[in-house]
């Protein structure tokens, strides 16, 4: 039997810094029930544009997760994902992220969402409890959402949040089960691991018809699976996946950011609420709450 289903978006382009319409995406988001948005992502941090932005978001919405992207430090690691640990030294100068601010911005950020926010770090994350470990303003660990393109024990180990990327339910859960089996062996609870497939989301509609696309399920492209089809048979997709196992959820990175996260909330999540399949509220106040994660042991 499936555990419930949780589901998250990408708001926001890294070529647009309209306040307005980061507000209004991540407000539309929080409307549909998601458990969390990403900003930026592990290829493409975010930049200090959308750090200085999230206050602001977290300011404008009251229970969705806000996760952005933190850049990696030396070798790829990011050091830890708790503000004022290491992160200040951890910038990216080519992708345009600051090698100081950070801390403070995501610190700031805590501060005013009363702990809904997350971080997303490298896959390779260190150990809880490991060096720099402090905790954020609002005196609960954040929840750890990672990509796992590499370093999968890492993430089974120390992630609360493993996003994947799949091309079918088979392989999603084969790469679920890769997972849990080092997250068990660690000493974890592996149901306390979230998996989610990522998908890039082209909802125009025009290619439902077309094989490898709509019903047919998600391509194989440079950027990642992408899903091509109308709202509809994006729902179909997302229960069955999760009816059969194979993930406990879905990220969902709209193609078209004005268009797509509309068709996505008021079309594929409004259908799977009508299905009893995706909650209609928010069961807590935390991101935690939301993803129906223990408090970490030692806050308890």
């Amino acid at each position: 039997m499936p555990g419930l289903l949780h589901l998250a978006a990408a708001v926001g382009r890294p070529d647009e810094h309209d306040l307005d319409a980061l507000v209004a995406a991540v407000r539309l988001a929080e409307r549909g029930g998601l458990d969390f948005v990403t900003f930026g992502d592990p290829a493409a941090p975010a930049g200090p544009d959308e750090l200085a932005a999230l206050p602001a978001v977290a300011a404008a919405t009251e229970r969705v997760g806000l996760v952005p992207a933190l850049p990696a430090g030396p070798g790829g690691v990011l050091e830890s994902g708790v503000p004022g640990t290491g992160v200040a030294e951890a910038g990216v100068p080519e992708l345009g992220v600051p090698e100081r601010g950070v801390p403070e911005a995501v610190e700031e950020l805590d501060r005013v969402s009363r702990g809904r926010a997350g971080w997303w770090s490298d896959a390779a994350a260190r150990p809880a409890g490991g060096a720099g470990s402090g905790e954020p303003v609002s005196g609960a660990r954040p929840v750890r959402v990672v990509g796992a393109t590499g370093a999968r024990d890492a993430a089974a180990r120390c992630a609360d949040v493993v996003l994947v990327q799949a091309g079918g339910a088979a392989q999603a859960a084969a790469l679920r089960a890769e997972l849990r089996a080092p997250a068990a062996g660690s000493g974890r609870d592996p149901d306390g691991l979230r998996v989610l497939a990522s998908l890039l989301v082209d909802l125009d509609g025009e290619y439902a018809a077309e094989r490898g696309h709509g019903g047919g399920g998600p391509r194989l492209t440079p950027r990642g699976p992408l899903y091509r089809g109308g709202p509809v048979d994006l729902a179909e997709l997302i229960a069955s996946w999760h009816a059969e196992g194979a993930v406990d959820g879905f990220h969902l990175t709209p193609v078209d950011p004005r268009r797509d996260l509309e068709r996505l909330v008021n079309g594929t999540v409004a259908l799977l609420q009508h299905r009893a399949l995706f909650r209609t509220f928010y069961p807590g106040g935390t991101l935690r709450d939301h993803l129906g994660l223990a408090r970490p042991r030692a806050l308890t």
